[in-house]
């Protein structure tokens, strides 16, 4: 009988019928190692470990909370933890902590592709996220559902044309393993009062439009489902959601098939 009880209160308690997590997937399509990270900005954090090495065509699979909220995964590059483990670990999107991400300041170093992600568990608010170069791109990535949720995606790889005040940094044989975005470039010089930071005066969707943002066309015409600038959702290919109601499972990406 107790055990009937507590499989009524579950069933009860859940809400919507959403399950008590989703399920998130994070597979290195790429041909070499990498190493994915992990940071949650808000809230209850996943049960698992924020930062682990990817060799090349492997998978992990773990369970996010429902109401995971501003979560974002990235990549990192060229990563050597044996000697002052921190940001400057990686060549780019290192954070502190070396391999693990600290959780509290834990962020990634630019430039960086982001996935990002805030759940609900609330049915009339749907999920919401994207696959962000406003931290720029070292990376191509993609997020997909269990659900045939809309596909956001930086299939491309920037770096090799990244135009050249943003280009870099560079591995050892030369080869660019990033693309600065115009903000963390400081092509204006004033990173608290740019048109390229969506800063200070400059710190509204009418006041920082895209026309404003050095070399957004170059991330968004390659890109054009991703998160280009601080204000892209007027893109309407910025931006995606999915009806929290379907309690959808979530794929990241590196390294995609081009669409």
């Amino acid at each position: 009988m107790k055990l009937i009880l507590q499989i009524v209160f579950l069933v009860i308690c859940t809400p919507f019928g959403l399950a008590l997590g989703r399920t998130f997937t994070v597979f290195n399509g790429c041909p070499f190692t990498m190493w994915p990270a992990m940071f949650t900005g808000v809230g209850t954090a996943p049960d698992f470990p924020t930062g682990w090495e990817a060799a090349e065509f492997t998978l992990v699979t773990f369970t996010v909370p429902d109401n995971w909220q501003a979560g974002r995964i990235w990549g990192r590059r060229d990563c050597d933890f044996t000697t002052n483990p921190g940001p400057n670990s990686c060549l780019d999107g290192g954070c502190n902590g070396g391999l693990v991400c600290d959780p509290v300041t834990g962020t990634g170093v630019p430039p960086a592709t982001l996935a990002e992600f805030t759940l609900s568990t609330d049915a009339s608010i749907p999920d919401n996220y994207d696959v962000s170069l406003v931290d720029g791109y070292n990376l191509p990535m993609s997020v997909t559902s269990n659900v045939n949720c809309p596909v956001a995606s930086c299939p491309v790889d920037l770096g090799p044309d990244c135009p050249a005040p943003l280009i870099g940094p560079f591995d050892s044989t030369g080869f660019p393993v990033g693309c600065k975005s115009a903000c963390d470039a400081d092509l204006d010089g004033d990173p608290a009062n740019s048109p390229n930071c969506c800063s200070g005066q400059f710190n509204t969707a009418a006041t920082c439009p895209p026309s404003g943002v050095e070399f957004y066309s170059y991330f968004k015409n390659n890109c054009p489902d991703s998160y280009a600038y601080a204000f892209d959702e007027s893109s309407g290919t910025a931006l995606w959601t999915c009806p929290s109601t379907l309690a959808a499972d979530y794929t990241v990406t590196f390294c995609p098939p081009p669409s």
